[in-house]
């Protein structure tokens, strides 16, 4: 049985009708090639038809920031929803189409950017703790896509008015964070799920293998260096070792009970980061 999407019944129709429709025209233009210019004209149809936006009172190509006009932005009541970076159909996104972008969010305390040639959308979210930074959450491909997969509904959903209305896209944002690699790589790093490794390491060999041993190997040879080494992996681990210390905090207000076994601590962790978030999440999608 076809797993059904979480979208509204409305938004679902409206979704698989107008990504139909706007599959040959981005096709068509592609082949023709079309100009920056035009491709914003197809942009911007496309996120009033299928994203669900006022192109007339909501959408605008005529916002200045420091002196220049950005290419798109989504407004609603007063507030800076989105900006969009969008470059020729025909063009590869690269880096370094974001910087500009990333910039005009930067100035603007704008949160979610969306770097496309019409085909490919790109959604970063914003980081301006330390400089400017951000992390690429979501990837679409609209002429890919299928529009009678539930996977295809749900991702466009994150984009749609309604979507960014009821906070989708910081929740999706949220969820892939708890899930990342450098967060699942801090976790099997930590004391409680070391230990249980080490535990269980006796079972099948006789050789005493420290804590330390263990943790070793799993960041030499068992984790890729880039999930456990660098700042993203600096972060998860601050997490891991923040929500831990909560966890260790919490049972020492209860009677400890006897039958409490490392893999218990080890599970309530990482079952706490999963509520909590984050890491690196890019989630290409068609």
């Amino acid at each position: 049985m076809a797993t059904r999407s979480s979208v509204p019944a409305k938004v679902e129709s409206r979704l698989k009708e107008s990504l139909k429709r706007f599959q040959p025209i981005l096709s068509s233009a592609l082949a023709r090639d079309v100009n920056e210019s035009d491709t914003v004209a197809i942009v911007t149809d496309i996120l009033a038809e299928v994203f669900g936006y006022d192109k007339y009172h909501e959408v605008t190509s005529e916002y200045v920031i420091r002196g220049t006009f950005c290419d798109l932005a989504v407004e609603i009541e007063g507030q800076i929803r989105l900006l969009l970076e969008v470059k020729a159909i025909g063009l590869d996104l690269k880096e370094k189409h974001m910087r500009q972008a990333a910039n005009y969010a930067a100035n603007q305390g704008v949160e979610w950017v969306v770097l496309t040639n019409g085909i490919s959308w790109r959604v970063y979210k914003m980081d301006f703790g330390k400089g400017i930074g951000e992390d690429q959450v979501l990837e679409l491909n609209l002429m890919e896509m299928n529009p009678r997969e539930a996977a295809t509904l749900d991702c466009l959903y994150l984009l749609t008015r309604e979507g960014l209305m009821k906070s989708a896209l910081p929740d999706y944002y949220v969820h892939k964070q708890a899930t990342s690699r450098f967060i699942l790589g801090a976790l099997v790093l930590s004391d409680p799920v070391v230990t249980v490794i080490r535990r269980e390491l006796k079972k099948i060999s006789p050789v005493k293998v420290s804590i330390d041993q263990v943790t070793e190997v799993l960041e030499r040879e068992v984790l890729k260096r880039e999930v456990a080494e660098g700042e993203k992996a600096e972060e998860a681990r601050k997490k891991v070792a923040k929500a831990t210390a909560r966890e260790a905090k919490t049972r020492t207000k209860v009677e400890p009970s006897p039958v409490d076994s490392p893999i218990t601590e080890a599970e309530s962790v990482a079952a706490d980061m999963v509520a909590e978030g984050p890491g690196d999440p890019a989630d290409p999608v068609g």
